[in-house]
């Protein structure tokens, strides 16, 4: 879940000018220093900055002052909240029958408001009691934001004296399970880990008998306990080992840098790691498959073939992790003359699919014309 942040800049300023202190030795939280932090945000690193503690949320959503964007706790993501009043009357029905018509015929686990939300949040207001500031960190220094413009980050506090990671201690709390479904933690796996060994064994918050949370964790744990494996295995050969024996043209399109790296290795062999977007099949012309990325700055996928499209199986994979093996191409539009880069699809075996416990692939038949058409490459908009 994300971690919504709010306030102006300005509104910072204002309490770095009551003389709020926010360094490790007591110094006031002067304007330089605000400034500092929050250049970092856009630039590529592990540290962010030191922020003034806002209010909470939820267990895994907070406010902090100074940004203007949203951000996403790494590795926990807790249950929601009661937030309206439908929700509430759907669980005076009963809990049995509450946690049925939620999930309804979704394949897949689904999030909703649980008893154990709430205590979540509760929880988080006790841990950040007294809390004046926040350190911000990301896990690897080219993951800035999400695909939805959050900014990805641990969050950090000075506990009677201690720098704790907040997220995994709420995972040590059994406050949520370690949440590896966009990649395992670089920095803190063993952590996580270890946190969620020792909440189960002492049967805390989500694992206590007779909780009223989530009782599909077995089915949620193996998926993303799946990707993340995934994720990992990619990114060993993509990184290497402490930098060495990495591969350059591997492309992890949730790095901030990635259309400049595939723009700089056109005509070249890549291994493009993403999730599935939207699917588009052309009635006449190319079917369209988007990588997501950002929200209306999607990496496309070309298909001429529907055989191809459909041998591959990537249209019953949207929202999961894929890797793609191809050459980037630049199209420009014969109307706008707008160009884009894409990747032409010619053979199935370009795509590997992430695997998904319960989830098959299926080989597609030819799309029939009732199909949603798609224009040829970028002639198709976002």
């Amino acid at each position: 879940m994300s971690v919504k942040v709010s306030l102006a800049l300005a509104s910072l300023f204002a309490v770095a000018a009551a003389g709020f202190a926010c360094t490790h030795d007591s110094a006031r939280y002067t304007r330089k220093q605000a400034q500092k932090s929050l250049g970092k945000l856009e630039t590529p690193g592990i540290e962010i900055g030191e922020f003034k503690m806002g209010r909470v949320v939820d267990g895994d959503t907070i406010h902090v002052d100074g940004l203007d964007s949203s951000l996403r706790l790494l590795g926990v993501d807790t249950e929601e909240t009661f937030k309206h009043d439908s929700e509430r009357r759907a669980f005076d029905a009963g809990w049995d029958v509450y946690k049925k018509g939620v999930r309804g015929s979704s394949p897949r686990p689904v999030k909703f408001a649980t008893p154990m939300g709430m205590t979540a949040k509760e929880w988080a207001d006790n841990w950040f009691a007294g809390v004046e500031k926040v350190r911000l960190e990301r896990d690897h220094p080219a993951e800035i934001r999400d695909r939805y413009n959050r900014y990805l980050a641990y969050v950090l506090a000075n506990k009677n004296g201690t720098w704790l990671n907040y997220n995994v201690e709420a995972v040590r709390a059994g406050m949520g399970p370690y949440f590896p479904k966009y990649g395992q933690s670089r920095r803190y796996h063993k952590d996580f880990v270890a946190a969620e060994a020792e909440a189960k064994a002492a049967h805390r918050g989500i694992w206590a008998p007779g909780a009223q949370a989530y009782d599909d964790y077995p089915e949620r744990e193996a998926w993303w306990g799946a990707r993340g494996e995934f994720v990992a295995a990619w990114r060993a050969e993509a990184e290497g080992t402490d930098g060495v024996g990495g591969k350059p043209n591997y492309i992890d399109l949730t790095h901030w840098d990635a259309l400049n790296q595939l723009e700089a290795l056109v005509g070249k062999e890549v291994v493009i790691l993403a999730t599935v977007g939207e699917v588009q099949i052309g009635e006449k012309g190319p079917t369209r498959v988007t990588l997501s990325r950002a929200q209306k700055s999607d990496f496309p996928l070309i298909f001429f073939d529907k055989d191809v499209f459909g041998t591959s199986g990537i249209a019953g994979w949207k929202g999961e992790w894929v890797t793609v093996t191809g050459t980037p191409s630049v199209y420009e539009n014969k109307h706008t003359h707008k160009k884009q880069l894409q990747v032409v699809i010619d053979h199935a075996s370009q795509i590997t699919l992430s695997p998904v416990p319960g989830l098959t692939k299926t080989t597609l038949p030819p799309p029939s014309p009732t199909q949603t058409p798609v224009s040829p490459s970028a002639d198709n908009p976002d």
